[in-house]
């Protein structure tokens, strides 16, 4: 019975760990960001226009240089991307998403360590990124350039 009740103090404690970055400056930061980007007309054609250049340089992306459209499309992505990184909304989304993947990283990192020194954490989102390019769900639009 003991173990059953430190398991809920514990479910408890991470609940309210959990409210405390609901409740953050940081969240409210990034929620707020989250809305002027999803209400701003310019942006989200811009994010759109991205997305349609992502999924032809996916298909571009299996043949290599050896496509016929490889080297426009190669060019298009990243004066596209560009023109989408320069838009204040976005630009704005994007600081507040790393402010906030920081705050989570730290929170992660400390009760790791409160464990054990030797438990690994993933630092800077690495958990969450891979190695393609893309917007994701959560709105992080990312691709190597």
């Amino acid at each position: 019975m003991l173990a059953t009740m430190e398991i809920v103090d514990l479910l408890d404690s991470s609940e309210q760990i959990g409210q405390m970055i609901l409740q953050s400056e940081v969240m409210e930061d990034y929620q707020t960001a989250k809305k002027q980007l999803e209400e701003d007309d310019q942006a989200q054609r811009l994010i759109h226009d991205f997305q349609q250049i992502k999924d032809q340089y996916e298909d571009v992306e299996r043949f290599g240089r050896y496509h016929p459209d490889y080297y426009r499309i190669m060019k298009e992505v990243r004066s596209v991307k560009r023109e989408m990184d320069m838009n204040d909304k976005v630009a704005t989304f994007k600081i507040k998403e790393r402010e906030l993947q920081k705050l989570l990283d730290e929170v992660s990192q400390l009760v790791a360590f409160s464990v054990s020194e030797n438990i690994k954490v993933p630092r800077d989102g690495m958990a969450l990124t891979d190695s393609g390019c893309g917007c994701g769900t959560g709105g992080g639009c990312g691709c190597a350039s």
